[in-house]
């Protein structure tokens, strides 16, 4: 078998756990891995879900609710879909849909609010690449602090080189790295290298397919 084959295994035997509900999805693939001629499975992009998308702003921001009797407002919810990296207000909501064969990064800043980024295996076209999200969240991190990093998802369909090159920056005939189980101490070197930010920061964790919500600290 192929490197190729063996990481189109890997994800086929991830998204298997969605169950029929989840055969209806639409696959996207990236032009470049139709190109490489071999495509494993992508992330399921999916819709954003309609309690999302209802009153959505801007950006895949949810406009606030009115103010209640008490004159309090509730907090935005920012959408982050594959291939994307944004900001969420502190005291928001992160919220990543269809997180399937695909990571999550959330770097929740010392000041408040997060910035977080939907990685996916192979490119949304449009989109960032798994091996330019890291750069991404940090420019856009800039010189704040980072208090923690949450890294979820899929883990066991990703090799720690995936963030440094992407599987379809691979040419015919070179072997892509291939994933042999659930490697969070690579991971975490991975995003923590990629970051600047000390290990110890940074937690890894495989969580089952669906939506991810993330709450956003204040301070």
């Amino acid at each position: 078998m192929s490197s190729r084959e063996h990481v189109k295994s890997r994800a086929s035997a991830r998204s298997a756990y969605v169950g029929t509900a989840a055969v209806g999805r639409a696959r996207r693939l990236s032009a470049a891995a139709v190109v490489a001629g071999s495509v494993a499975v992508a992330c399921l992009a999916g819709a954003v879900p309609a309690h999302a998308a209802e009153g959505a702003g801007p950006d895949g921001h949810r406009v606030a609710a009115a103010p209640s009797a008490t004159g309090s407002v509730a907090a935005a919810t920012t959408v982050v879909t594959e291939g994307q990296v944004k900001e969420a207000a502190p005291g928001g909501t992160l919220l990543y849909p269809s997180v399937t064969s695909c990571l999550t990064v959330t770097v929740h800043l010392r000041s408040g609010g997060a910035v977080g980024a939907h990685a996916s295996l192979f490119q949304v076209p449009g989109e960032l690449r798994s091996d330019q999200i890291l750069d991404r969240v940090k420019a856009l991190a800039g010189t704040r602090e980072v208090a923690s990093v949450e890294v979820r998802g899929a883990v066991g369909a990703w090799h720690p080189a995936y963030f440094t090159k992407a599987i379809e920056s691979y040419g015919e005939g070179e072997e892509v790295p291939v994933p042999t189980g659930r490697d969070f101490a690579g991971l975490t070197a991975a995003v923590a290298r990629g970051l600047g930010v000390p290990a110890d920061t940074v937690t890894v964790t495989d969580v089952p397919d669906g939506d991810q919500v993330v709450e956003v600290r204040r301070h």
